[in-house]
Formats: C-alpha cells, sequence, structure tokens
C-alpha cells in the first residue's frame, strides 16, 4: 500500500479486539445551574446522569466535532459495516463477502486504503473523546469527593454539637435526681424527728411504729 493509513495508529491509539471502539461516544456535561454556592449541604435528590439530560452527543457528533475529520469517501468503513450487515449478504461465507467488498469498492472508485484510513481516524477520534470524557469524570470525582469530605466535617461538627447538648441534659437530670434523693434522706430524718417527739405527748409507747401509731394513741387516750 502507497499511504501510511496507519499515522494515526498503534504507537497512540491502541485498538481493541475486532477493532470495536472502547467507548460508547456519551458526554459528560456538568449539571444545569452548579455554580458551586453551597458545598455543605447534601442534595434532596440525587442530580440527574448525563443520560437522562440527555447531552450524550452521538457518535456522528463526536466524529464531525472532531479537529480531525474522517475522509470524505463515496464508501468509507461504516457504510462497508453496514454493507457486511446487510441482509443481502446474511449467510454468505467469510470470503464471499470479503470479495463482495472489494468489487463494490473497485466499482465505486474507493481504495482500499481510503477505506482502512477512515477506520483508523474514526477509532482515533473515539478513543480521544473518551479520554476527554474519562479525564472529566475523574474530576467530577475529585470534586465530588471533595464535597462529601466537606459534608462529613460538617455532620461531624453538628452531630458533636448534638451529642453535647443530649449529654447536657443527661447531666443536669442525673442531678437532679442526686438532689431528689438527698432531699428524701433529709426528709425522712425530718419525719423521724418528727414522730419521735409527738411520742412524747401521749402516754405510754413508743413512736417505734411511727407517727400514725402515736396519733391514734393519742385519739383512743382521749376517748
Amino acid at each position: 500500500m502507497a499511504r501510511n493509513w496507519f499515522r494515526f495508529s498503534a504507537q497512540e491509539d491502541e485498538m481493541t479486539e475486532n477493532g470495536v471502539p472502547r467507548t460508547t461516544g456519551v458526554e459528560h456535561a456538568p449539571p444545569a445551574g452548579h455554580d458551586g454556592a453551597d458545598q455543605t449541604r447534601p442534595s434532596p435528590r440525587p442530580a440527574p446522569t448525563a443520560v437522562e439530560r440527555g447531552t450524550y452527543l452521538t457518535f456522528e457528533q463526536i466524529y464531525q466535532g472532531s479537529a480531525v475529520k474522517p475522509p470524505k469517501i463515496a464508501y468509507g468503513i461504516l457504510k462497508v459495516a453496514s454493507m457486511v450487515n446487510s441482509a443481502h449478504l446474511a449467510g454468505m461465507p467469510a470470503d464471499a463477502k470479503r470479495n463482495s467488498m472489494l468489487m463494490a469498492l473497485e466499482a465505486a472508485g474507493v481504495e482500499v486504503e481510503d477505506v482502512l484510513q477512515d477506520a483508523v481516524v474514526r477509532q482515533k477520534v473515539l478513543n480521544d473523546y473518551e479520554d476527554g470524557q474519562q479525564q472529566k469524570l475523574k474530576e467530577l470525582e475529585t470534586a465530588k469527593l471533595e464535597e462529601n469530605n466537606r459534608i462529613q466535617l460538617e455532620l461531624d461538627r453538628i452531630t458533636t454539637q448534638y451529642v453535647s447538648r443530649i449529654q447536657a441534659n443527661l447531666d443536669e437530670l442525673a442531678r437532679e435526681q442526686d438532689q431528689f434523693r438527698s432531699w428524701q434522706r433529709a426528709k425522712q430524718q425530718e419525719a423521724q424527728r418528727i414522730t419521735e417527739a409527738a411520742a412524747f405527748c401521749v402516754p405510754q409507747g413508743s413512736s417505734a411504729g411511727g407517727l400514725t401509731e402515736v396519733l391514734e394513741r393519742a385519739t383512743l387516750v382521749r376517748r
């Protein structure tokens, strides 16, 4: 072949098995209205993906939007792919399909080198596009991880504040409970002192039965 139709290939553009593109040709676009104003509040619902927003480029848009355009020939590699998979050639052996393609290219005045160059260019365009989208994805991942870290720090700060308030409430309750129990003990001592004094106001008996028994005895004496 006279032309160097691999000038975009091998060294900078490793093709996948059977020449299948490594990308789906999708482009991630930044969320509409995203200005980074509030990096600490989580969104109430997940943001729609690029697929949901319908912002992915088609393969044709990728080809046409690239700096290096595929050669304009009557039978490009996509046309050949369409013909190979045509119902008219269904069931034919591979050699028969190959001969049919070569005959069609020859009849159309298209050089095989041009078709292969078209394949190489399109493969490179797709791979470059994929590399660009992967870089955008990495940048998005970094930004979202940083945002999540800020959210986590804010969450930890708020959690610490509320835990402190909860603990303060528990401490206050414990102090009140201790004070009440201390008062109860003092109250028991006061009641015992009152009962003992009342027992001396009635004849016969002691204050062992408590103030109620002392009062009962006082009532019997009055009768």
